[in-house]
């Protein structure tokens, strides 16, 4: 079973960026497809990019289209979530989440679709 660790949250102006990183143990890397998720005060938990097992595909919400990149590094066992041009809005703890590679990878998935879930890290845009 692998077990997810969060870094690289923080306080960022406006415009800003982050790179959140998120480190797994435990079981085999590229047994999991990966994704980002994140929570906002008051707010359901919501999705916002995700990797395929094998980095070949990746989808975005259109919340971060464009602003965010998803990748990973099977020989670090890492996954990224690289954020640009961050606004107060994007303030929320972000998930890092994995799914069994058996399971189809699939487009917006829902919470319930991911098994396994890190601690979170916050995130704070200041305006």
């Amino acid at each position: 079973q692998v077990q997810l660790v969060e870094s690289g949250g923080g306080l960022v102006q406006a415009g800003g960026s982050l790179k959140l990183s998120c480190a797994a143990s435990g079981g085999t890397f590229n047994n999991y497809h990966m994704a980002w998720f994140r929570q906002a005060p008051g707010k359901e938990r919501e999705f916002v990019a995700a990797i395929s097992w094998s980095g070949g595909t990746t989808y975005y919400a259109d919340s971060v289209k464009g602003r965010s990149t998803i990748s990973r590094d099977s020989a670090k066992n890492t996954v990224y979530l690289q954020m640009n041009s961050l606004k107060p809005e994007d303030t929320a703890v972000y998930y890092c989440a994995a799914r069994l590679r058996i399971y189809s990878f699939t487009y917006l998935p829902g919470v319930r679709e991911y098994s396994y879930w890190g601690q979170g890290t916050q995130v704070t845009v200041s305006s």
